[in-house]
């Protein structure tokens, strides 16, 4: 619903600027840094990069960023906030609006850095990278829903790190997904690519649901 002002129901300005405050930018910012580092810093040093080293340094970039944003629901004052009017879902929505510009710009910021010859196909790898950080924000929603700790974003971001690099070898070749660029399952990966995506939206939003238990406390007060 909406208020007659045209904004969402609980939200107002004083919210974003509250919740603005509590976002960890320096978390999100360093895994931003890294990531142009990690696509600026080979051609500096090479002056040439092929289509197979331009599609892994992407990747590479996509998952120190999902990495940053492990952090994104991190909130000291959890605890203090939880029995608040305004419902968690749209705190948490409110963090990710406030990252999806940053994160867009530095995600163009990165293709720019790679020379065309270069760069696999951009709605592709864009899918992968949207993928990557959709899962990274579920798996820390996750974390915020069922456990009690108020800064979940380094054991999620352990994880997060260990999966994608076990993934790769663990996965059966008919569900790969790290395909090359020009082999014949690059766009049946990009469809698990979309799932994944897919079931990573739906699980951050169901967990960013508020707990059974504080809608009980909120009722009982």
């Amino acid at each position: 619903m909406r208020r007659s002002d045209g904004a969402p129901r609980g939200v107002s300005p004083a919210l974003v600027v509250a919740v603005a405050r509590t976002v960890p930018w320096r978390a999100v910012g360093a895994g931003a840094v890294m990531g142009l580092l990690v696509v600026g810093l080979p051609r500096l040093l090479s002056g040439t990069l092929d289509a197979w080293l331009g599609l892994t340094l992407l990747r590479a970039a996509a998952l120190v960023f999902a990495l940053g944003l492990t952090f994104l629901l991190d909130d000291p004052t959890r605890e203090l906030t939880t029995p608040v009017p305004t419902r968690r879902w749209v705190r948490t929505g409110l963090r990710v609006a406030l990252v999806a510009p940053v994160a867009a710009l530095w995600w163009t910021a990165v293709l720019a850095l790679l020379p065309r010859p270069a760069r696999p196909p951009l709605g592709a790898i864009t899918l992968e990278a949207a993928a990557t950080a959709a899962l990274a924000l579920a798996a820390a929603a996750a974390a915020v829903r069922f456990t009690d700790e108020p800064r979940p974003g380094p054991s999620v971001a352990a994880a997060l790190l260990t999966l994608a690099l076990l993934a790769p070898h663990l996965l059966p070749s008919r569900w790969d997904l790290f395909v090359l660029v020009g082999e014949p399952g690059w766009d049946v990966a990009h469809v698990r690519w979309a799932v994944v995506l897919a079931g990573a939206v739906v699980l951050g939003a169901a967990c960013a649901v508020e707990p059974l238990r504080g809608l009980r406390s909120r009722l009982v007060s």
